[in-house]
Parts: structure tokens; C-alpha cells; sequence
């Protein structure tokens, strides 16, 4: 009996893979922000407070990941890529500190220092992500932090809303420029592997800091 002969599958780009990873388990996947606690109820405000709070602590000193993955950035694709997130990435940093500043003291939670050591912990996690040596690794850190902040800086315009601030336009690269850089970098296998290690690496720590907010918020809750 006869076998119709399958599809073979394509193998999915690099820009493709991080679009995934990023959708799968970045900051709009997870279940904190998925729930609603940041958008809607009477805790709402008060968990966007923390969140502002805690990612200024994890991104909002300079140099941050792109920063410092700038600095390695030798090739011209690379070199321009960065240069433009890099002086974007520093508005947003302004206008996080803003929202933070705006927003009041972090609300009171139990095991607060706990909580601040653990982000002191994931940031210099990161730092060492974005020097990291091996081709393409902080590259790959740089561009999942781009693409996931889309979603984080959607939380942060929220905030800034109704605390009456005025919401400037973000101006990270675009997706079509970083999908090309993406595929750019990602010129061999040992490359597409240290890129996705760094994008991994970054999501997971997004992904570290949302179950922090969440556990954190649902203290506060049975206060």
C-alpha cells in the first residue's frame, strides 16, 4: 500500500525561534499578567506600583544589558542595531524612573529585603549575560529584551496613565530590523545556539520577576 510522501518541515529562522520563545514565555504569557492583577481591581494600581518598582531595579541602571551588549557589537549590522537600542532603550529607562518616582514608595510587602536581594541577584545575572564572550550570546539578550519589553512597556503606559503622566512614543527597533539581525548573527549553528542561549537566559529572568510580583501580590492580598 502505497505512502504519500510527508512535507518535509522548514527549519524555523532565528528571528522565528526568539518570536516563539518570547510568545511562549515572555512577560505577556505569564500568568500575573495574564490574570488581569495588573489591569483591573481594586489591588491594580498597587501591583502596577511594585512592578515599576522592581523592573527599575532590574533595568533601570545604566549600563543595562544593551549597553554593555553594545560595547561587543563590531560588525556594521550589529553596530547600528545597537547604537539606535541603546539611545531608545535610555528613554525608556527615563520614563521608567518617572513612573517609579511618580508612584510613591514600593507598597509594603512581607520579606521585602528578601525580595530586593533576589533582583540584585537576577541583575547582576544579567550583566554577566551581556558580557558574555561567546558570539551572538548578548546579542541574543539584547534583542529578546526588546521584543518582550513591547509588552512591558504596555504595563508601563497603563501606569503612567493613571498617574497622570505623559506617555512618550517608544523607539526601539522595529521588529522587521531586528528579525534581520536576528538572522544575521545567527550565521552558523554555534552562533543561532549562543544567541538563543542569551535570549533564553534573559526570558527566564523576565519570567523569574513576574513570579516574584505575582507571589508578592498575593501577600499582599491575604494581609
Amino acid at each position: 500500500m502505497s505512502q504519500s510522501p510527508q512535507p518535509l518541515l522548514q527549519p524555523r529562522s532565528a528571528a522565528e525561534m526568539l518570536d516563539a520563545l518570547v510568545a511562549g514565555e515572555g512577560t505577556g504569557a505569564h500568568r500575573h499578567v495574564r490574570s488581569g492583577a495588573l489591569s483591573h481591581g481594586a489591588d491594580a494600581m498597587r501591583n502596577l506600583a511594585d512592578a515599576a518598582h522592581f523592573i527599575c531595579l532590574l533595568h533601570g541602571r545604566h549600563p543595562g544589558v544593551i549597553d554593555s551588549a553594545a560595547r561587543k557589537a563590531v560588525d556594521p549590522v550589529s553596530r547600528e542595531w545597537m547604537d539606535e537600542a541603546a539611545e531608545a532603550f535610555a528613554d525608556e529607562r527615563a520614563f521608567l524612573s518617572r513612573i517609579t518616582a511618580a508612584a510613591g514608595p514600593v507598597p509594603s510587602t512581607q520579606g521585602q529585603d528578601q525580595c530586593e536581594a533576589a533582583v540584585a541577584a537576577q541583575r547582576k545575572a544579567l550583566d554577566m549575560l551581556a558580557e558574555s564572550d561567546r558570539h551572538g550570546c548578548a546579542v541574543g539578550a539584547a534583542i529578546a529584551l526588546t521584543i518582550d519589553w513591547r509588552t512591558i512597556r504596555v504595563l508601563l503606559d497603563i501606569s503612567a496613565q493613571r498617574l497622570e503622566i505623559n506617555v512618550p512614543r517608544c523607539t526601539l527597533p522595529g521588529l522587521p530590523d531586528t528579525a534581520r539581525l536576528a538572522v544575521a548573527v545567527a550565521d552558523s549553528p554555534a552562533a543561532e545556539r549562543a544567541l538563543m542561549f542569551g535570549a533564553q537566559q534573559l526570558i527566564a529572568q523576565h519570567s523569574g520577576l513576574w513570579d516574584l510580583l505575582d507571589a508578592r501580590a498575593a501577600s499582599r492580598a491575604h494581609l
